[in-house]
């Protein structure tokens, strides 16, 4: 584990040495971690970068929701601090597979540092900054408020950002009211929602639909019989 470790941080100081010389010796995220350090707390700062249209408290998303999320986004969430070592260890080997950044391994804190302040570039330097500000997310919120606002921020498809749009969006109602079914097919959605969505292609949709359902089942939130049940629930789509 601990030659792991030193491998991951070897390849994290690459990717910053990479990014530093590519922009000719600036550090391509200083404006940003410049105002995350300015008058404001990192707290505060965070808070201007949130849409709050839409917005829905995690009191009133369903448990059975928030369980298919990690689920299919990040199973360790509420174990790791912030970077999975074994996700980015298993990316990293896809990655120098190919030769190139096709796989990032990014839990959900991540990908909510990634929605707040950096690029979608599948970049080496990209990720080696996202790094300290990941850490710094995950020293000064708790894990309920970073999933909170990783489901009101995440990319749904079809124009929808967030929870309250999404199931707006596709069922017309709100969080509160979604079902199982409803909520396994939103929540395999953010893996590729111009691709997933079941405005744009239901088979693909139902297909994701029952990949969520059968990691939940994996993780131990709900049982065979109770997934194989809402595989077979009707749909009411909002067309």
């Amino acid at each position: 584990m601990r030659l792991i470790k030193w491998l991951l941080i070897l390849c994290l100081l690459g990717g910053v040495y990479y990014g530093w010389s590519q922009s000719g010796g600036k550090n391509p995220l200083t404006p940003t971690l410049d105002r995350v350090h300015s008058a404001f707390s990192f707290r505060a700062h965070v808070e201007s970068k949130l849409n709050r249209k839409n917005y829905v408290p995690l009191t009133q998303i369903p448990l059975v929701f928030q369980q298919a999320i990690i689920s299919v986004e990040d199973n360790r969430f509420h174990q790791h601090g912030g970077i999975d070592l074994e996700a980015v260890m298993r990316a990293m080997l896809v990655n120098l597979q190919s030769g190139e950044l096709v796989e990032g391994g990014s839990t959900i804190t991540q990908q909510l540092v990634k929605n707040l302040f950096l690029s979608q570039d599948r970049t080496w330097s990209r990720k080696a900054f996202e790094i300290p500000l990941t850490f710094l997310m995950e020293s000064q919120f708790s894990k309920q408020e970073i999933l909170e606002m990783y489901l009101n921020s995440i990319y749904f498809g079809s124009g929808a950002y967030g929870i309250g749009a999404a199931s707006q969006t596709y069922f017309a109602k709100t969080p509160t009211a979604l079902t199982l079914a409803e909520s396994a097919l939103i929540a395999g959605l953010p893996a590729a929602p111009s691709l997933y969505s079941p405005l744009v292609d239901l088979t693909m949709a139902m297909q994701r639909q029952r990949v969520v359902l059968s990691a939940m089942v994996k993780h131990g939130y709900i049982t065979q019989q109770q997934a194989d049940q809402a595989r077979r629930a009707a749909l009411q789509l909002n067309h």
